[in-house]
């Protein structure tokens, strides 16, 4: 039995220690805040209810082996699941609309072709046949297994792209963007290249930058689904605190780490405000990116001043209590696309002011558990803007002015939202950064194939040998179901009692 102490108690961390107890180890989880689930956080007020971080899971297989592994319910029985049907509704710049259907590939190809003309779903079926090439060449490397020391393949971008012809034979090739893909096999058509890139936005990746791989995004989501918690996500962080609870897990709120003990070069415990906590083994769940910057632990060849983490987008949030009943057949999840995609890709890349009409992901659950009562309903606003520090969140104005900006782009588009609001409550990448720890309230974004050195994450195994590496910015990366996926990497690597 290893005595573990796990930094955070984010969703990663939680997976991790009920892995790492079910192991038989002794597992010690020091949080900084006073309560559990990091980014999966919640906020209540006179009977309503948001997610305040993700709102909707994609492969929840990860947390079905989660809940398997680690006690005898299956996760049907800690949560309750349901398929969000339709996946989502798109709103687009021209006034055109189109619904998209869970988990069919068939459907989403005729309902673009209604959308946008006969040709359209085949067009839009074939990048996506791309998507699976990369889904199948990157599942295990890049999601299942642990990051290899020989990390020269990441570089490779396994989407096909078509052999160049004409002159362009004569030219050196270079890699293909997301952009790319949307202006060589999607014709550059506004509306198919819209959807491809509302997926990578809101991961916090450009379309200039995104590698052509990014298209395993929108890939994973139309052929395995995306599904809904009752209760919102929060439900999903209470029932996997509950199996730490049950497999013993120590917990201590309110304590955050200052340093990661290393002597005779190996990682043996913490140092606290309480006072030193002694270990066999640290894995850190904490943001890798604040690790290193703050000095909290070691990064051995790279002096901390030297240690300048990529600027990544973060995310801006409008949480609206409205009066009214949830109109009859409206979808759970809208997407209203940006006015111009080249002023929100300028905003994103080149610290310019946010864009004044980006894509907005509107989440309207029909959950009784969210509002007070069926005469009322919650809705949340999301955006992908500059991270704080590329731009002032803080300054006096600046958050509510943009936040009538994102009502008014949606109205425009039909939701008639802002009649209907009773009060709101605004969520910048500072939040973000308060309550998490992540530099600027950074979006952590997934690992994909193709993209430069600087997009890469920290292996869990650190180089400080005792040290282990989870969360969004280590690897697998960002999004609720691969820092899931990075626990179970850890927890493999660390292995049985």
């Amino acid at each position: 039995m290893a005595k573990i102490v796990i930094i955070g108690a984010g969703m990663s961390g939680l997976a991790a220690a009920s892995r790492l107890a079910t192991l038989g180890h002794r597992v010690t989880v020091c949080e900084a805040g006073g309560t559990y689930g990091g980014m999966v956080g919640r906020y209540e007020r006179d009977g309503f209810a948001f997610d305040t971080g993700p709102g909707l899971l994609p492969l929840p297989a990860v947390y079905r082996d989660l809940a398997l592994k680690t006690g005898k319910e299956p996760l049907e029985q800690l949560v309750e699941l349901a398929p969000v049907d339709p996946e989502s509704r798109h709103l687009f710049a021209d006034g055109t609309a189109v619904t998209l259907p869970n988990a069919s590939r068939g459907g989403v190809s005729q309902a673009l072709d209604a959308a946008f003309g006969a040709g359209s779903g085949a067009r839009w079926s074939a990048v996506m046949n791309h998507g699976r090439t990369v889904w199948e060449a990157t599942r295990r490397p890049l999601l299942e297994e642990p990051l290899p020391a020989d990390r020269g393949f990441l570089g490779t971008d396994p989407y096909p792209v078509p052999a160049p012809s004409g002159l362009a034979r004569l030219r050196r090739p270079r890699p293909w963007t997301l952009a790319d893909v949307a202006r060589r096999e999607l014709g550059g058509h506004p509306g198919l290249s819209a959807l491809l890139f509302e997926a990578a936005v809101r991961y916090g990746f450009a379309p200039g930058q995104a590698p052509a791989g990014a298209t395993v995004l929108p890939y994973m989501e139309q052929s395995f689904g995306v599904w809904y918690v009752r209760g919102g996500l929060r439900a999903l962080a209470e029932a996997v605190f509950r199996r730490c609870e049950l497999r013993r897990v120590e917990f201590r709120f309110d304590t955050p780490v200052t340093r990661v003990v290393v002597e005779d070069g190996r990682a043996s415990g913490v140092e606290t405000a309480a006072g030193r906590i002694d270990a066999d083994l640290v894995v850190s769940a904490m943001d890798v990116n604040t690790l290193h910057r703050h000095g909290l632990a070691e990064r051995p060849g790279l002096p901390v001043e030297h240690w300048e983490p990529q600027q990544v987008p973060g995310r801006f949030s409008v949480l609206l209590a409205l009066r009214g009943p949830r109109p009859e057949g409206t979808a759970h999840r809208t997407v209203v696309h940006a006015a111009d995609s080249a002023a929100e890709e300028n905003a994103l890349t080149l610290s310019a002011p946010p864009c004044e009409r980006p894509t907005v992901q509107v989440l309207r659950p029909d959950d009784p558990a969210l509002r007070p009562d069926d005469a009322h309903e919650s809705v949340v606003l999301t955006a992908t803007v500059p991270a704080q520090g590329e731009f002032d969140w803080t300054a006096p104005g600046v958050a509510d002015r943009y936040a009538d900006q994102l009502l008014a782009h949606a109205d425009a588009a039909g939701l008639g939202l802002r009649e209907r609001v009773l009060w709101r409550v605004v969520r910048t990448p500072e939040d973000t950064r308060r309550e998490t720890g992540a530099l600027g309230g950074a979006i952590a974004r997934p690992v994909l194939a193709g993209s430069s050195g600087a997009w890469l994450k920290a292996a869990n195994e650190s180089p400080v040998p005792g040290l282990y590496l989870i969360g969004g910015n280590a690897h697998p990366g960002g999004g609720l179901s691969r820092v899931g996926m990075s626990a179970c990497i850890a927890a493999g690597l660390i292995g049985p009692a």
